[in-house]
Parts: C-alpha cells; structure tokens; sequence
C-alpha cells in the first residue's frame, strides 16, 4: 500500500473482491469472530477446519509482516465443536516496520466489512512484574500507549468515515463480556488459576527492548506487561465498533534491576586490592520470544479455541 494512501482511496471493495473469489465455501465469507495472531502465535491456524488461506501479497491494502515467527496470510476457517467461522491474520504489521497506521489497522478494517462482530488480539510480551511470570496469559484490561500519547495516534488524519467519531473513547476498549469468557474458557480447560492473569498493556514503538529505566518507568506507571503491537488494533477496533479481547503470552521478563550495579565502586575495590566478581548483564531476545511462543503454542491455541466456542452463546 502506498505510503500516500488516504482513507477515501483504501482499496476495501477490490479486497472484499479478492476474497470472494478465493474463498468459495460461503461459510467461511461471513466469519463471526476476527483473531490477530503475534509472534509465535501462528500455530493457532491448526484450529480451524476447511481452512483457506489466503497471502497478503495477493490482497491489495495489506502490507508484508518482515518480523520472525509471523506468517504473512489471511486464514479463513471454522473453529470449535459448533464451527464457528473465523479469520485470522497469521502475522501483524508494525510501525517499526516502516508501516503508517493506516497500513497498521487495515486487517481489522477489513474484518469489520467481512461481518466480524468481536476480535481476539494476541501477542507476546514482556513482564515488568516478578508476579507476571514468563508463560502467564495476561487478559488485558486496559493500555498505556506512550506512542498514543507522544504523536503515533493510529486515529491521526481524516476520517474513515463521517459516520465515524472524531474523538474515540478508551474507557471501555476491553470488553468484559469477552474477557469474563477468557476465565470460563480457562476453567472449563481445567488451567490452573496461575495460568491466566489481569494486567494493563504498555504499548512502545520499538523495535529497541526497554532500558532498565524504562521498564521501571513503565512498571511505575501502572504496567504490567509491555509489547509493541496491538494497541493500533484496539483503537481501530473500537473506531469500527468492534468489542475486543486482547490476550499477551508473557514470553520474557523485563530486566528491571532493583538496584544499579556501580561502576565506581568496583574500580575503587578492585584498586584497594579486593577480588570483584564482574556481573554478567541480562538482556531480552527475540529468540526467548520466539522460544517461549513455542512451548505455549498448545495452550494459547486450545483457550482461543474454547473462547470462540463460547462467543456465540453470550453474544
């Protein structure tokens, strides 16, 4: 999609287009539920049945997801005991990437106008709790978008619509029709309580991981995990009126030190002639990410899977 690319020009009809003609079982054209998938998370394809996908590259608007661990397709199937029809986006795409917004928001844009009425979001982030631990499922309650707030609004620029609200309200981005169905779905799976929590989401630019200070920050303001994704989705999501559940597989812990290390004082030690033990300094990877995407690919897959079943009965 051209980066020039204004809202009136966004090639939905030739989009909706291409999908007709490449998804011919017309269940699967009206799909109920829309799921994004993030990094590691593409395995929850392996749910649907009669399941058509469908690249990005032959859908005009969608971009190409560059990240490690995403795919790049639009997967049409039915999930669930009652086959539920779904789509998915199997790979997101991010402003780090080079994308604009308007390129970020497309998928769930293009959902909407497919008749999807609620949209499960997943990624994978970091804890910036020890309570939070790696392999915990957060179901997100509520963001905290430095982006948002600093000049990366995805609401920025003319209208989708004049139908649309010029200011979008966040209060209740979060459904809790959807996020009360996350905790049946988990008990009903017989999880452990630990298996899921609540928590609020820290959205950052990236692609860069947080400094110590910064997670600390972040911990301070009332975060619990950070990520950077979703959050574009969410507003999109909520400017096409869509209700939304946000689930985040904690895959790393944020390196957020209690107390510094001090150069100086090593130096001093070391010239009064007293042994110093150099610490080995912790950083995240996109490995452990990936990692760790893996080891829970089972478990995030079979609670999406019981949510969807569940949507339909507490519509």
């Amino acid at each position: 999609m051209s980066s020039s690319t204004t809202p009136a020009a966004l090639p939905f009809v030739q989009t909706l287009a291409t999908i007709s003609r490449l998804v011919t079982d017309p269940r699967l054209l009206k799909p109920r539920i829309g799921i994004v998938c993030g990094s590691g998370l593409s395995t929850l394809v392996s749910s649907l049945k009669d399941v058509v996908q469908i690249p990005y590259s032959q859908l005009q608007g969608f971009g190409e997801s560059t990240v490690v661990g995403q795919k790049s397709m639009l997967a049409f199937g039915l999930m669930g005991k009652d086959d539920v029809p779904v789509v998915a986006m199997l790979g997101r795409f991010h402003p780090y990437e080079g994308y604009k917004p308007i390129v970020v928001t497309y998928g769930i844009r293009i959902m909407k106008r497919l008749g999807v009425k609620d949209v499960i979001i997943t990624n994978a982030a970091g804890s910036l709790t020890p309570e939070i631990p790696v392999g915990t499922i957060v179901v997100i309650r509520d963001h905290l978008a430095l982006p948002n707030l600093t000049g990366m609004n995805p609401s920025f620029g003319p209208l989708m619509s004049e139908e649309y609200a010029r200011f979008i309200p966040l209060g209740d981005a979060y459904s809790p029709r959807l996020r009360r169905l996350a905790f049946l779905a988990s008990h009903y799976l017989k999880f452990d309580s630990s298996a899921l929590a609540e928590g609020t989401y820290a959205w950052v630019a990236g692609p860069a991981y947080e400094t110590p200070a910064e997670g600390l920050f972040l911990r301070n303001a009332g975060a619990h995990v950070v990520g950077m994704s979703t959050i574009p989705e969410v507003v999109a999501a909520r400017e096409e009126n869509l209700e939304v559940m946000v689930l985040s597989l904690v895959t790393n812990q944020v390196v957020v030190p209690d107390t510094y290390r001090s150069i100086k004082a090593e130096v001093e030690a070391e010239l009064a002639g007293q042994r110093v033990e150099l610490p080995s300094m912790e950083t995240a990877s996109h490995e452990e990410v990936l990692e760790t995407g893996r080891q829970k690919a089972e478990v995030m897959r079979s609670l999406v899977e019981r949510i969807v079943e569940l949507v339909p009965a507490n519509s």
